[in-house]
């Protein structure tokens, strides 16, 4: 039987879901794009948080979920307009109830002022008399398509006078495995009045037949209270699906709930009505038995079948045990493979395809393992409209947010470290780049400014781009900031793009004054930190007045990926596949000398700068040969180099083992993956290659890129 606190964690799981699902309604809802469907799956979200808060006893929960609700109720039926304000406020409300569920799932007691000014304002919506979303009247059900009429019973009675209610409440048998428990349902129900309860035992088994996790137990009880029907139904709410429920007035005034009469059947509308609950039905009774000659019943139709569930709630850390348990077994099929390669070939060749088969099928797992950490980047994404809108408002301009490719998957690990740097890059935008409304004016452009966000998988990777249409970066300012805050020599001399790359250092800000949006210097170093954290790459484009372009290049997944092995000297590498371009080995006629440099690659009319690894990574002298090999690979910001080796050892799923945590950070070096005769290799990385070639020869490697041969 799962216990109270794995039941809670239940709730706290599909609190973050209905969390995400809140806030990306409320911005559909604010931007105009909201349909009648979008403000009930709002309102369903908010109502499930209450109910199952209900359940838990989390009563401040409850308070303001109530009110939250209500107001959202009064929307979808048309009562209460979904203006920008109250769609404002909504939102301020799922700040508040974002902050009540985190309280409530940390056990910390909930200041009794917490969420007031925000409460207040929805009462304030809903007016004197919109308080009690239960005192007035139920939301019209649908009856089309059913055999019955609604019949409406009068209620002129005092709503103070007690009810005496029937009950009986039976448990379906799996009500403990979909995280529902009776008995806070009871104790829910005994807070509304007297209640009398009698155990149903007739379905309990021996002792020895016993499963835990399955409901035995039934419950036939009275209740006497001042709540109206509908209130006594909301305790079952939550648990409507998992539970067989009778229940029948038997004294106290009666309410105007709809009456469902058999339309068909006058004899039947002339007898006594009882009235019942649309959304509960009474269970059939049991048929009567039939003559022994009496002719056999028609076979009834099979009850259509109920929808399989399509996903299921796993825990996090399960996931990450068999996406560990696959590197290794990747790093044991390279082994194996190894073995295989050493023995006779005729001992070999059957082998050799069983390995293939291995090795295949290998592949797959991973890939599906992995498929199962990705999520789409939208879940960062649907944050943003919100800030953009609130840091517009505090800097007095007018931004408008496009976004793209929301439905991108990634890596959950990756997502989760996300949200900051992108929200420091959309700040630093909307405060530095974007313009006011008089400023754009006067230098031609709209005075609303545009900021773009978008993913795409491009090259092997997830590049994610902030593009603003704003005045860019003011260089000469930069350097001006960078000088009187030590972060540069005075007489050193920087080009434009090494300027702009100032940005990233710690402490360095631009802003004259420390405000709540920025000036404090913290913020661009941290973006850095963190993508390059991840495995990932920053690069900034800015053009004066025209507006700036923020690159983030992430890799696909931190666990396993498609390498090629090669050689150099006696040392043996690991580049990712995703940035190799191609590989060959040319003629020494297609090398050209270039002073300064390894010399220059003349590839179908470009030339592309060389770099021998051997000299880069100081692990020997350049041989002689004609034998060595070019990998063309993708510098990271468009432009192509060369990569000299001796050796190409082949292409094989390599496990990446982070150095960082046992050894530091090693500029060029990526990470480190066990190879399949047990020795480790260091994984290179690119771009980091790349700034290594530059620093080293003194030549801009990108400037040679693209350069056509006449």
């Amino acid at each position: 039987m799962a216990s109270l606190d794995q039941l809670k964690q239940t709730f706290f799981e599909e609190c973050s879901e209905a969390l995400q699902q809140l806030e990306s309604g409320l911005t559909e809802i604010r931007e105009g794009g909201g349909s009648d469907d979008t403000i009930n799956a709002v309102f369903r979200s908010v109502h499930s948080v209450k109910g199952g808060a209900g359940i838990f006893g989390f009563e401040d929960l409850v308070g303001f979920a109530h009110v939250f609700e209500t107001v959202l109720d009064a929307m979808r039926s048309g009562k209460m307009a979904a203006s920008h304000d109250t769609v404002d406020l909504l939102l301020s409300a799922n700040d508040v109830l974002t902050d009540l569920i985190a309280m409530s799932r940390a056990g910390e007691p909930i200041p009794a002022d917490h969420g007031a000014e925000c409460r207040a304002g929805l009462e304030r919506l809903l007016g004197p008399d919109g308080g009690d979303a239960d005192g007035g009247e139920p939301a019209p059900a649908d009856f089309e398509g059913l055999d019955f009429v609604p019949v409406r019973v009068d209620a002129g009675a005092d709503d103070t006078t007690p009810r005496v209610y029937q009950i009986v409440f039976r448990p379906k048998p799996d009500m403990l495995k979909n995280g529902n428990e009776p008995l806070p349902i009871l104790r829910e129900l005994r807070k509304l009045g007297e209640l009398a309860l009698a155990a149903d035992t007739c379905a309990l088994p021996p002792l020895g037949e016993l499963e835990p996790g399955r409901a035995y137990l039934g419950w036939t009880g009275e209740l006497t209270t001042t709540a109206t029907r509908t209130q006594v139904e909301e305790v079952f709410a939550f648990a409507a699906n998992d539970c067989d429920l009778e229940m029948a007035q038997m004294s106290g005034p009666e309410q105007a709930l709809p009456v469902l009469a058999p339309a068909l059947d006058a004899e039947a509308q002339a007898a006594p009505s009882v009235v019942a609950s649309p959304s509960i039905v009474p269970p059939e009774p049991e048929p009567k038995p039939k003559p022994s000659n009496a002719e056999p019943a028609a076979p009834r139709a099979a009850p259509p079948l109920k929808a399989a569930a399509t996903t299921m709630r796993v825990e996090v850390e399960k996931i990450d045990r068999v996406v560990n348990l696959v590197g290794e077994l990747v790093i044991a099929q390279a082994m194996l493979g190894q073995v295989v390669h050493g023995l006779p070939e005729e001992t070999s060749g059957r082998l050799a395809q069983v390995i293939d088969e291995v090795s295949h099928h290998t592949r797959e797992l991973k890939d599906s393992v992995m498929s199962m950490r990705a999520q789409p980047i939208g879940a960062v994404f649907q944050r943003m409209p919100r800030l953009v809108r609130e840091l517009a408002a505090k800097t007095g301009k007018k931004v408008r947010l496009e976004m793209h490719g929301e439905n991108t998957e990634v890596d959950r690990s990756i997502i989760e470290r996300l949200g900051d740097p992108l929200t420091h890059i959309i700040r630093n935008s909307i405060d530095h780049g974007i313009e006011t409304p008089q400023a754009r004016l006067a230098a031609g452009k709209n005075e609303e400014g545009t900021v773009r966000l978008s993913a795409d998988h491009r090259g092997g990777r997830i590049v994610v781009e902030v593009v603003d249409d704003g005045a860019g970066i003011d260089s000469e300012r930069v350097l001006k900031k960078a000088r009187e805050r030590g972060l540069t020599s005075p007489d050193k001399v920087l080009n434009e793009d090494e300027i702009n790359n100032l940005i990233f250092a710690p402490g360095f800000s631009t802003a004259e004054t420390i405000s709540d949006i920025s000036g404090r210097g913290v913020g661009m170093d941290v973006v850095r930190r963190n993508i390059q954290d991840v495995g990932g790459r920053i690069t900034l484009k800015s053009e004066r007045g025209r507006g700036m372009t923020l690159q983030l290049a992430l890799p696909l997944t931190l666990a396993v990926m498609d390498g090629m092995v090669i050689k150099v000297r006696n040392e043996t590498y690991v580049l990712p596949m995703s940035v190799i371009v191609e590989c060959l080995r040319p003629s020494g006629a297609d090398i050209k000398n270039l002073m300064g440099s390894s010399g220059v690659l003349q590839l179908r009319g470009t030339l592309v700068p060389l770099v021998h690894l051997c000299e880069l990574l100081d692990v020997g002298r350049v041989a002689a040969t004609e034998e060595r090999v070019v990998i063309i690979a993708d510098a990271g910001d468009g432009s192509l180099f060369g990569v000299i080796v001796d050796e190409l050892c082949g292409h094989q799923q390599v496990v990446v083992k982070s150095m960082e945590e046992s050894y530091g950070a090693v500029a060029g070096v990526a990470g480190a993956t066990i190879l399949g005769n047990g020795r480790v290799a260091l994984i290179l990385d690119v771009e980091k290659l790349s700034e290594l070639a530059v620093s080293s020869v003194g030549t801009r490697l990108d400037k040679l890129d693209a350069v056509p041969v006449n």
